[in-house]
């Protein structure tokens, strides 16, 4: 990356039909010094000026791409980061959630399980278990409704 600024400037005089060219610098003691050099060093000088004006020129635009890669990638991600209240608050409702499960009466965690978790439809609950689909459904809607009722404050 460059970082380094011209402790020089260069210009040129015409006195008389006669070019000098001229490198004007500060000393080690912050005096302002004038010096008069030949064609070549003033253009060896000038090269190396305009090469460190481009060299930094680079290095902006690298920058502002990367600012702004970062950006679109940030836009462009399929899911998005989530904020630290965003995962206390879902860590929250899922220790809620499964304490409800937890203290649903044992047969009907298990048909919301099943039904939830596995995916078993109730017409499949209601063979496995030997019921009728009315009671394995009410018995899943229940459960829905106490695990509503004890995360619900989580919910606002």
């Amino acid at each position: 990356m460059f970082y380094k600024e011209n402790s020089y400037t260069l210009r040129t005089e015409e006195i008389k039909g006669i070019v000098r060219y001229i490198v004007r610098f500060k000393d080690s003691q912050d005096t302002l010094q004038e010096v008069e050099v030949p064609h070549s060093v003033f253009d060896a000088l000038d090269s190396s000026s305009k090469k460190e004006e481009a060299l930094a020129r680079q290095d902006r635009r690298h920058i502002e791409q990367a600012e702004l890669a970062d950006a679109e990638l940030y836009d462009r991600a399929a899911s998005k980061p989530k904020s630290v209240e965003d995962v206390v608050l879902e860590n929250l409702r899922n220790e809620k959630l499964e304490q409800a499960i937890a203290e649903l009466p044992e047969t009907m965690r298990r048909r919301f399980l099943l039904y939830h978790d596995c995916g078993i439809t109730y017409e499949r609950i209601a063979r496995i278990e030997n019921r009728n689909v009315k009671s394995i459904f009410e018995s899943v809607r229940t459960a829905e409704e106490k695990i509503r009722e004890k995360i619900k404050f989580l919910e606002n």
